[in-house]
């Protein structure tokens, strides 16, 4: 069953392990990234921020050194999402009224990539205000699709993705809050990670109208990574996570799983269904339990509409919306109310089943649109339907705070198509090793 890939360079802990054999230094590595960017990146528009005079001079002074036992990245060069604050560095949230402001300190996540060798290269294409499934802005322009420069890399780490699938870089670090992380990973054919709420630090990750401030991290929204494999997105867990997680270490013939093809608030195409359910018949040749249906199903649609509510007040920082209401403290509770029950119903599918499989979005990649993709339409097998009903396949694990790892399972028309396995919270590890046990069945 394949999925298109667009190169052949290695991942981040291959590229580690040249490194510290001596097969190339940490300045060789950092100069192919460069020469990747410089060669591919004008078509593309992916890293829209650089910081290569800097990089330069720190991989010079790796060169002839050692990596540390706490440094499994020691060389490897990778960029991160433009809305993490690097110092010296602009991070504007694709807002013109903030371009040239830069960051006077550096986010968590980072700082401990730095910590563990990593060399920054620079930062990655965003939508304005990090909320929209393309990344389009006025400050740094319109990141397209590496499989189809016609069609949205996806958002909001668009950038993120497309750096990735095209090979300039081996790993990334986005955010997540309506499929931030899940939707450009299906776009673009590569593999990402949406946390357990709570698991990564976001400070540091602060709209440029707060920058400087210390800010609650806020509900819903997380940190997560891209990569193009599995063993990369489980070392750039196991280095930003900020709990320690116990690991099941379960045999993919040992799991029970659920598919979750159908929506009540949110029907998917043909295009996504078709390699969905073809990775699920798949599995289920090879002997694995894959259930179409389950007898104690979480509220589909209530939950997503009390996640649609908690999310656009997240956004807003509770100012009042478009019809100028503002939530009251009482919505806020009942909101968390809402979510607390979401949560246990989750935790009790969980006791019948290991993994949910689902599409991270109704769609594939789109072509592009000058408006936020959510003020309008998409075509769902032929029929218009609002696009902000595909929400409803990001909110099934950000509303219960639920890790989800997507990996690339398939192609229509030469369009990648992911899927989420979605798992217990803090179950991050679990999720990443089932999807790779299931890529290596689909994909060998």
């Amino acid at each position: 069953m394949a999925y298109p890939t667009l190169t052949e360079e290695p991942g981040a802990l291959e590229l580690a392990a040249q490194i510290r054999e001596g097969a190339l230094s940490p300045g060789e590595a950092v100069e192919a990234a460069i020469g990747r960017i410089e060669a591919q990146d004008g078509s593309i528009n992916a890293v829209v921020v650089r910081d290569y005079e800097r990089v330069r001079a720190t991989a010079k002074a790796m060169d002839g050194t050692a990596p540390l036992p706490h440094q499994p990245l020691y060389g490897v060069p990778m960029t991160i999402k433009e809305s993490f604050a690097i110092e010296g560095l602009p991070s504007c949230w694709g807002l013109k009224e903030f371009e040239g402001q830069t960051a006077k300190a550096e986010s968590t996540v980072v700082r401990q990539l730095k910590a563990a060798g990593a060399i920054l290269l620079g930062k990655t294409n965003i939508p304005p205000n990090l909320a929209d499934w393309q990344s389009f802005n006025p400050v740094y322009g319109r990141t397209n699709n590496p499989h189809d420069m016609g069609r949205s890399a996806g958002g909001s780490s668009g950038g993120s993705a497309a750096a990735v699938a095209s090979g300039m870089v081996p790993v990334e670090y986005g955010t997540d809050i309506g499929g931030s992380v899940r939707v450009p990973a299906h776009f673009n054919g590569v593999w990402g990670h949406k946390t357990s709420w709570g698991l990564i630090s976001k400070q540091g990750h602060d709209h440029p109208m707060a920058a400087g401030k210390d800010m609650h991290d806020g509900v819903l929204s997380i940190a997560g990574p891209l990569a193009r494999n599995a063993a990369d997105l489980a070392l750039m867990l196991e280095l930003t996570a900020t709990l320690p997680l116990r690991r099941r270490e379960k045999p993919l013939d040992q799991m029970r799983f659920l598919l979750l093809a159908d929506h009540p608030s949110s029907p998917i195409d043909d295009a996504v269904r078709g390699p969905i359910e073809a990775a699920a018949a798949a599995l289920r040749s090879a002997g694995i339990a894959v259930d179409a249906a389950a007898d104690d199903m979480p509220d589909l649609e209530g939950d997503q509409a009390a996640y649609l509510k908690m999310l656009n007040i997240a956004m807003a920082r509770g100012a009042p919306g478009p019809d100028g209401s503002r939530a009251s403290a009482t919505d806020w509770f009942d909101l968390l109310d809402a979510q607390a029950r979401c949560e246990l119903a989750w935790a009790r599918l969980f006791e019948a089943y290991d993994f949910v499989l689902a599409p991270p979005a109704n769609i594939l990649a789109f072509p592009h649109r000058d408006e936020q993709v959510f003020q309008g339409k998409v075509t769902i097998n032929g029929q218009e339907r609002d696009a902000a009903e595909g929400l409803a396949w990001a909110g099934i694990a950000t509303f219960p705070n639920l890790p989800a790892t997507v990996l690339p399972v398939g192609a229509t028309d030469g369009l990648p198509c992911g899927m989420q396995v979605i798992g217990p919270r803090w179950s991050d590890f679990d999720c990443i090793a089932a999807a790779e046990a299931i890529g290596a069945l689909l994909h060998g």
